[in-house]
Parts: C-alpha cells; sequence; structure tokens
C-alpha cells in the first residue's frame, strides 16, 4: 500500500508531499492541471525511463521518493536475493541529476532499474486507458483466470517440469542436428579411416624404413668399399700380415724390452682388434646386397606414409595413429547415436507424461472457476448499465504444451442482446471496454496480496447513473485494497475516503502545478463545481452534499 509520496522539482511540480491511506481516495482537477504528472512521478519509481526534460529547475536532480506498506506481498525473498535490506514499510527512491543520469535506491541501497521494474509491479498497477488493450491479449486473458483460480504453486510445478521437458527436446534436437552433420561426411570418414587401419602403422616406422633405403640405394658402394677395406687389411703384404710379422720378432727379444711398456703385449692387442674388425667387415659386406623387390617394398611403404602425411597434414606416424583412433572414436559415436536417441526419446515420453498430468491437474482448476468468472462479469456489467451483455470464457486444449500450459483461453464479448460473443476489440466501444476492464480488476481485488491500483479517468465516455455506479464498484474494491482514482466525474469523486485536488498557480516567472488534501467543505465546493462548473450555486452544492451523504 502506498503510504507515502513526495516529488520534488518534477515537471510542474517544485515540491510536494502527499499522505496516502487505505481504501479509495479521488484525485481531481481540471484538464491540464498535472493529474498525469503525478503518474508520471510514480512512473519513475516503477522503472519508467527518466529523461532531464523533466527537470523543473535544470540546475537540480528531481528527487520521487515513496514509501509502501508491503508486509503482504511476499516480496522477502526478492530482497534478499538482490541484497536489499528488507524492511515491511518500504523507501523507493529515484533521483534525475541535470546531467541525465538517474539514480534508483530502496530502502538507501542502489538498486538498478531492472531491480525497481521487478517489485514495481507488485507494489502498484497504473491502470490508464491505453491498458483497456490487454482485452485484446490472450495471455492477460490466461492470467486473469489464474489469479482467479489460485494456479500460482500448480504453475510453479508446471514450470519446472516444463523447463526441464524443453531441455530434453533440446538437447534431442542439438544430438539430431550433430547426427545429420556426421551423417553427412560419414561414407568418407569411414573410408579414411579403413585406409589408415589397413596401413597398420607403427610408431617410427618412417625413419626405420627410411635407414634401410639408404642401405639398399648404396649397397654396390659399400660393399665395393668394404671388400677394398678387407682386401687391404688381409692380404700378404697388408698390415695385418705385418703386425703379425712384428709380434713374432719382438717376442726373440721380450726379456730384454722395458717392462712397463709392455710392447710385445700392444702389438698384440692391436693386431687383435684388428683381425676381430676384419672379421666384422667381411660380416657386413656379406650381408650387403642389393635387392631390387626389397627395394621396390621400401619404396612403395614409404611413398605410402609420406602420402598420408600429407593428406591428413600432419608431421609424424605418430600423429597419423593418433588420428586413426579418433576417427575409431567418432565412427563408434556415430553408430551408437540410434541406442542414445531411443533412450532420449524415453526420457522425453516419462517428462511429457508427467507433464501432461500437471497440465491437466492447472487445466482442471482453471475450466472449475470459468462459471464464476462469467457471472461475476456479467452481473458486474449489467450493474453498470449493460443488461444485455454477454461474456464468455473460450477455452481449447493445445495439441502441445508451452510455458503458461496446454490451455488456449480467450474472453468473448456481446454488448447486445442478439449478439454473439466474440472477440472483444471487435465488438466492444471505448466505454463498453473500460466497464468490462473495470469488472476484470474488480474480481481480481478478491485475490490476496494484490497492489495498489490507480485508475486513471477510467470513467471516461460515461456518465450520470452508470459513473456512480462504476464508483461504486471502485468503493467495494478499495476493501481489498488501495484504490486510487483521478477522476472528472463527480459520481465516482463522492467516493472516495480521501480526496486530493490538483491546480496550477501562476508566481512571478512560471506556472507550478499542487495538490492539496481537501476537507469535507472543501469537498463539498470541489464537487459542486464539477457538477455546475465555476459558478457554484446553491442548488450545485447541495447537490455536491447529497453525494457525499449517499
Amino acid at each position: 500500500m502506498l503510504k507515502h509520496l513526495s516529488i520534488t522539482n518534477y515537471a510542474l511540480i517544485e515540491k510536494t508531499e502527499i499522505e496516502f491511506d487505505s481504501g479509495m481516495s479521488v484525485i481531481t482537477g481540471e484538464t491540464g492541471a498535472g493529474k498525469s504528472i503525478m503518474l508520471g512521478a510514480l512512473g519513475l519509481l516503477l522503472g519508467q525511463r527518466a529523461e532531464t526534460q523533466v527537470l523543473y529547475d535544470k540546475e537540480r536532480k528531481c528527487i520521487v521518493e515513496a514509501t509502501f506498506d508491503i508486509a503482504a506481498y511476499g516480496l522477502k525473498d526478492i530482497f534478499e536475493r538482490e541484497d536489499v535490506e528488507y524492511d515491511n514499510l518500504t523507501i523507493v527512491r529515484r533521483e534525475i541529476l541535470p546531467t541525465g543520469k538517474s539514480r534508483a535506491f530502496v530502502n538507501d541501497t542502489p538498486v538498478s532499474v531492472a531491480f525497481l521494474k521487478e517489485i514495481g509491479q507488485k507494489l502498484i498497477d497504473i491502470h490508464s486507458q491505453h491498458q483497456n488493450l490487454l482485452l485484446n491479449d490472450d495471455s492477460f486473458h490466461l492470467n486473469v483466470v489464474d489469479a482467479t483460480a489460485s494456479t500460482s504453486s500448480v504453475l510453479q510445478r508446471y514450470g519446472e517440469m516444463y523447463k526441464a521437458y524443453c531441455q530434453l527436446l533440446q538437447r534431442k534436437s542439438k544430438m539430431t542436428a550433430e547426427n545429420d552433420k556426421m551423417k553427412q561426411d560419414y561414407d568418407y570418414l569411414l573410408f579414411q579411416h579403413n585406409q589408415l587401419a589397413d596401413a597398420k602403422l607403427v610408431e617410427n616406422e618412417d625413419v626405420e624404413l627410411e635407414k634401410e633405403r639408404d642401405l639398399l640405394s648404396h649397397s654396390e658402394e659399400i660393399k665395393g668399399e668394404l671388400s677394398f677395406a678387407i682386401e687391404n687389411l688381409n692380404s700378404e703384404n697388408a698390415v695385418l700380415s705385418s703386425l703379425s710379422a712384428v709380434s713374432a720378432h719382438l717376442l726373440k727379444i721380450a726379456d730384454f724390452l722395458p717392462a712397463d711398456a709392455d710392447i710385445v703385449g700392444r702389438i698384440e692387442s692391436v693386431r687383435i682388434e684388428l683381425a676381430d674388425l676384419l672379421q666384422t667387415m667381411q660380416q657386413s659386406a656379406d650381408k650387403v646386397d642389393f635387392d631390387p623387390e626389397r627395394f621396390q617394398i621400401v619404396e612403395q611403404r614409404l611413398d605410402m606414409i609420406y602420402s598420408l602425411l600429407q593428406k591428413h597434414r600432419v608431421q609424424t606416424v605418430a600423429e597419423l595413429i593418433a588420428l586413426e583412433q579418433d576417427m575409431g572414436t567418432r565412427l563408434n559415436q556415430m553408430n551408437s547415436f540410434d541406442a542414445e536417441i531411443e533412450q532420449l526419446n524415453k526420457e522425453i515420453g516419462q517428462q511429457r507424461a508427467e507433464l501432461t498430468v500437471v497440465a491437466d491437474e492447472l487445466s482442471a482448476k482453471r475450466t472449475a472457476v470459468f462459471d464464476q468468472i462469467t457471472s461475476y462479469i456479467c452481473s458486474q456489467l449489467h450493474e453498470m448499465g449493460m443488461p444485455n451483455a454477454r461474456f464468455v470464457v473460450s477455452h481449447r486444449k493445445l495439441t502441445d504444451f508451452n510455458a503458461s500450459g496446454n490451455d488456449e483461453i480467450r474472453f468473448l464479448f456481446a454488448a447486445n442482446k442478439n449478439g454473439e460473443p466474440t472477440d472483444i476489440s471487435r465488438v466492444a466501444s471505448g466505454g463498453e471496454m473500460s466497464r468490462l476492464m473495470l469488472s476484470i480488476k474488480s474480481l481480481l481485488s478478491k485475490s490476496k496480496g494484490l497492489p495498489t491500483i490507480v485508475f486513471d479517468e477510467i470513467d471516461t465516455g460515461v456518465s450520470g447513473e452508470i459513473a456512480d455506479r462504476m464508483g461504486k464498484i471502485m468503493t467495494e474494491m478499495s476493501d481489498n485494497m488501495q484504490v486510487i482514482a483521478i477522476t472528472h466525474l463527480p459520481q465516482v469523486a463522492a467516493k472516495g475516503n480521501r480526496h486530493y485536488r490538483v491546480y496550477k498557480e501562476d508566481t512571478s516567472d512560471r506556472t507550478i502545478s499542487k495538490i492539496v488534501e481537501l476537507d469535507e467543505n472543501e469537498r463539498v465546493t470541489e464537487l459542486a463545481k464539477m457538477l455546475s462548473g465555476s459558478t457554484v450555486s446553491n442548488a450545485a452544492l447541495q447537490n455536491a452534499r447529497e453525494l457525499l451523504q449517499s
């Protein structure tokens, strides 16, 4: 409930403060006096866009501040989530600086405009004439039914299940898209994998093959050089024979040679090493032999490896082996896709079955209040001078689910006796839409914890007895919620517990807008002016008193 509103340096308002109470308050004033200015200021508290054009004094900041009693609104969790101090009496403040920047505070804690919007829609419902367009919005119709049927707990449970259901569908869609893309490449991937698998590659194989190829390609040269070395080591006058002779001669004088020099032993050691080396070279020469068939096999194997390295743009055989393994994994994934999709379809089916149960529960709660809604709206319309009005809640079950269930709910309306109920936009006039919307708002007022509602000239287009009946409905609404009505009609203005007048006043350099609360005598005068114009007659004063007494 709005308890206090303070407006400083906004539009034509230099500074004003207004105290509000429970029940119904009315605001009156001549056209252009500034009634809409207060709505604009409230709009800032609800997170609407701030502009420097609204500054009364361009050198000072604008401040709009309101105190709300929010004990009944269940907002504590939202405050805790945003780390904002919670208090049953909450102060909301919006500042617009001369630079154009704006700041928002809740209980002196800086908050975002998004947070203002979130809590604002739970604090104040400003109903202007353009809001009648909601009557053409099917989602509004559904929200009215849900509010009447008190479906919030079931709807929350459904919403959680619907979110999980959508996640499963998205997962399946993603898997299917990935699989479709992979299937396009399946044959080529399979060919590449088989080509690598058939190659039976061994790590570092190319290095060993290159060594063997070099050996085979130089076999003749290697054999010739080894033969030359063997012949020069092993011929009659070669080194090895000479060393044998030297060793034999030295043995004859071994006793006369210095013992520590070991000349004979060292010569013999050299001879033995050369003899062993000769044997090794002979064995190598015997092994070296050009094999054209083997050379061709090695060349073909290396050509295949080089071709695979170039094709897959890698540097080593190890990378080719890793690539083969990766392709095998991807092929296995493709082959297992059908099983995964089958399992996912089972999960989707189970989730859909559970969702259907909750959706049916939701639908049952909604359909159970159709007669109640129809009866109430029709009775209110009849009360407001539309005895032949018909109001119908049309319902159709959808084949699939959406975020609010699987119900399509639409309000149909006929104003005349022989009219067939149809879309409201096609048959309702402006005045009829105002009365219809007031009836719906009256229905919603039966719910608990609803925000303050501000009616901005909802009674436009009606007068006399109908205006009186509309005022009566607003009064009944104020039994359950705070109602603030901006009106031009004395029949409505007389119904308020409190009455405020907006007026303009000229100063030496500008025009300012002010709002004051009227006492009993001032109310009589204001109502009389509304009844008869600027010249107040005794008859008008008497009529005003009778309106207040009634």
